[in-house]
């Protein structure tokens, strides 16, 4: 019996199917041959067009106001206006709470926040001193603020009711952290509508003492809590968000009476304090009814911590 032979095939080509053998046998001469059929080549991947798929939108971050980093110094521990600040306040929340108060009040929060002050750093210094509390920059670097607050006042705050001294330094904390982030018309601004618009915070936040009361003056820019009142009626009057702009008109322009109020609400400045005076009674002052009550916003003395404490609580939700 005679049987032929063939070499083994090479393997296929890519994306070629195998050959296929196949053996058969002459049965007159007994012979088998081997026979290899050709191979068949594989189908074409199927590629899907990108139209078919719809791409999913990604919503854009929302803007949050900056941040800075928060810093505290207490250059006399053994001082009693310090054992009265540590036994009322939770110092990096509170911190916290005023830079919060401070810039939801005076600023909207954009993709670049370019309006808002650069400010980098806030430091909180308790130090014995005379006066109240004052806010500076760093000699070398503006951007870092110092607030410097007396011990020795806080030792003259009463203790009675109980929320008094939470009450006022929190508040004091709120009108110096004004001075880190807002404009001042590149130094031109009067200091009476730099300090009007730090209590004008501090009484939309709240946080206003006992002893403030609205008052018929010669001029507007008073400074403190009566110019603050008349920032108060402003917003009151042309909607909210007024104080905001006229903080941000103070960011690139120096400040000129003649055309700064006129460019805002249409009226000079003093045509706006009369009106504001109309408003106020004729005793010259406004008076509290109660405990816990004030005029125009104004939160006067609370009976208990609560109200303050659960005020801070929701401004850091």
């Amino acid at each position: 019996m005679t049987v032929s032979w063939s070499p083994r095939p090479l393997p296929p080509p890519l994306a070629m199917s195998p050959a296929v053998e196949s053996t058969t046998t002459n049965p007159a001469t007994s012979t088998a041959t081997t026979r290899t059929d050709e191979p068949t080549p594989s189908p074409l991947p199927v590629h899907y067009s990108s139209k078919s798929t719809s791409a999913i939108p990604r919503p854009h971050p929302k803007p949050g106001y900056p941040t800075c980093k928060l810093r505290f110094e207490c250059r006399d521990l053994s001082h009693d206006g310090a054992d009265i600040f540590f036994s009322n306040n939770e110092i990096a929340r509170d911190l916290l709470a005023a830079v919060t108060i401070v810039l939801s009040t005076l600023y909207k929060p954009s993709q670049s926040n370019s309006h808002i002050p650069p400010t980098r750093s806030v430091t909180l210094i308790l130090r014995a001193m005379g006066g109240v509390a004052y806010t500076t920059g760093r000699e070398l670097d503006d951007d870092h603020k110092e607030i410097h607050f007396s011990l020795d006042y806080i030792t003259k705050i009463p203790s009675e009711p109980r929320s008094r001294q939470r009450h006022e330094i929190q508040g004091v904390l709120v009108h110096e952290m004004v001075h880190c982030w807002q404009w001042n018309g590149h130094g031109t601004a009067p200091g009476g509508l730099i300090e009007g618009m730090a209590d004008f915070v501090r009484l939309r936040a709240g946080l206003s003492p006992p002893h403030w009361k609205q008052e018929k003056k010669e001029h507007w820019d008073g400074g403190y809590q009566h110019t603050g009142y008349f920032l108060d009626w402003i917003e009151n009057i042309y909607g909210e968000g007024s104080v905001r702009r006229i903080n941000e008109a103070l960011m690139n322009k120096r400040y000129d009476e003649e055309v700064f109020w006129t460019g805002l609400f249409g009226k000079q400045v003093k045509q706006l304090w009369d009106e504001y005076c109309k408003t106020l009674p004729e005793n010259n002052a406004q008076q509290p009814t109660k405990d816990g009550e004030g005029h125009d916003g104004g939160v006067l003395v609370e009976k208990d911590g609560q109200k303050t404490k659960d005020r801070l609580e929701k401004v850091l939700e």
